[in-house]
C-alpha cells in the first residue's frame, strides 16, 4: 500500500500545473519565462500576445531616428500553429493577396521594432507587397504603388508569445519614392483585416480570422509617426483559424 501511495504522490507532482504558465497554446516552465516576465489584464498569455510597452517596447517601429510607423495588426499566438511559423506565415499572407518582393529584392530601408520581448530592437523578418496578378505581380506594386506590410515575431525570452506584429500601409508608386499615401496606415491595415476576416485560401489551405479592435494601445494622431500622417489609434488583433 505504501508503494502505491508513493507512486500516486509522484504522479501528482509531475502533473501539477503550478510549475507552468500558459503561453499561447503551449505550456512553458516558469523558469524559462525570462526574468522580466509579467502578465497583466491587458497582456496575458491567454490572449496570445504581450503588450510591448510593459518591457520598454512600443507600437511604433523605428523608421528613422525620430519617427516610426504603427504596428497596427497583431496575429495572435492563439492562431493556427502553421500560420505562426515563418514559412506558414508567408504561405498564409498569399491567401490575403500579398507575396514576396519583386524578384526577391528588397527596396527601401529596413525597419526595426521593439516588441518588449527581451530582444530589444530587431529588424523586420518579412516584407510583403500586394500581388496584382500571377508572375511579376509584386513587381507591379513596386512600380505602381499599393499595399504592403512589414512583420516581426514576438519570440524573445521575456515574452515568447509567437505572435506576429505587423505594420501595414498603402504607398505611392516608385516615382514618389514609395511614401505613404494620405491616411495610408489606416487604409493599409483595413485592407489586410478585411481580407483576413472574409477568409481565403492558397493551394488547398483555407483560413478565416476573427478580429478584436483595440484603441488603448497606441495614441491617436501623428505624434512620432513617419511622414506626419495621422492614424486613428486602432489596432486589429487577429486570431487566424484553419478551416
Amino acid at each position: 500500500m505504501s508503494f502505491l501511495l508513493f507512486c500516486w504522490l509522484a504522479a501528482a507532482v509531475v502533473a501539477s500545473p503550478l510549475d507552468f504558465h500558459q503561453e499561447g497554446s503551449l505550456q512553458v516552465p516558469l523558469t524559462q519565462a525570462g526574468p522580466g516576465y509579467r502578465a497583466t489584464e491587458n497582456t496575458t498569455a491567454k490572449q496570445g500576445w504581450f503588450d510591448p510597452r510593459l518591457n520598454g517596447g512600443r507600437f511604433l517601429d523605428f523608421t528613422t531616428k525620430k519617427y516610426g510607423e504603427p504596428l497596427n495588426i497583431i496575429i495572435s499566438g492563439l492562431s493556427d500553429p502553421f500560420v505562426l511559423t515563418d514559412f506558414g506565415f508567408r504561405y498564409y499572407t498569399k491567401s490575403l493577396g500579398y507575396s514576396e518582393e519583386c524578384l526577391g529584392l528588397h527596396y527601401g530601408n529596413l525597419h526595426d521594432a521593439d516588441l518588449g520581448d527581451g530582444d530589444g530592437r530587431k529588424t523586420e523578418l518579412f516584407l510583403a507587397r500586394q500581388y496584382y496578378f500571377p508572375v511579376w505581380g509584386t513587381c507591379w506594386e513596386s512600380l505602381a504603388g499599393g499595399h504592403h506590410f512589414r512583420a516581426w515575431k514576438q519570440n524573445g525570452t521575456m515574452a515568447n508569445s509567437g505572435a506576429w506584429f505587423i505594420g501595414a500601409s498603402k504607398e505611392y508608386d516608385s516615382s514618389k519614392r514609395h511614401t505613404i499615401v494620405p491616411n495610408g496606415y489606416n487604409i493599409g491595415r483595413d485592407w489586410l483585416v478585411e481580407r483576413a476576416v472574409k477568409g481565403g485560401r492558397y493551394k488547398g489551405r483555407w483560413w478565416k480570422a476573427e478580429v478584436e479592435w483595440r484603441s488603448d494601445l497606441i495614441e491617436e494622431g501623428k505624434k512620432g509617426v513617419n511622414h506626419g500622417i495621422a492614424q486613428d489609434g486602432r489596432i486589429a488583433i487577429l486570431t487566424v483559424i484553419r478551416l
